[in-house]
């Protein structure tokens, strides 16, 4: 085998394998999943929209802890009783306060929530804009005396700073 044609293989498993391992991995156990394929997409959907309050910055959906466990089960307990996507995250917010949302609904006590981010952008362009405005518009101070003696000599051929190669 020449050693173009190992670098080819060698390329290709470490692809696959990479791919592999980024491969989103999923806490649902087989034992959760319901029999209806419609009804486990719509509970995969919704698990992906709700956050494991033990590890807080994942869905129930990637997250192994007991208690997301316990949601996914509820959660598909109770698209198995017939509960629209819209009841079921309710009944959880209410049961476990909205902070169970990974996207938060915008209400009078989220409303910071969603108008910092904008807001802290305007704010920054506005005073950038001023920044430069002040900056282009500014007129330099003038040279003081002495400066201007040291920009003469400079510009002078007899200058001692100015060394003649």
């Amino acid at each position: 085998m020449r050693i173009h044609e190992r670098r080819g293989w060698a390329s290709a498993v470490f692809l696959l394998a990479t791919s592999l391992l980024l491969a989103p991995a999923y806490a649902v156990l087989p034992q959760e999943m319901l029999k209806n394929p419609a009804l486990e997409a719509r509970a995969r959907v919704l698990s992906e929209e709700l956050r494991c309050l033990v590890c807080q910055n994942q869905s129930i959906d990637d997250s192994e802890a007991p208690l997301a466990a316990d949601l996914r089960v509820l959660l598909r307990q109770r698209l198995s009783a017939g509960d629209t996507d819209r009841q079921v995250l309710d009944f959880l917010a209410a049961r476990y306060g909205e902070f169970i949302l990974l996207r938060p609904r915008l209400n009078w006590h989220t409303a910071l929530l969603w108008a910092a981010p904008p807001g802290v952008l305007l704010i920054g362009a506005v005073i950038a804009g001023i920044g430069y405005r002040r900056r282009r518009h500014a007129v330099p101070a003038p040279l003081t005396e002495a400066e201007e003696q040291a920009v003469r000599r400079l510009l002078s051929n007899d200058s001692p700073d100015i060394k003649e190669s």
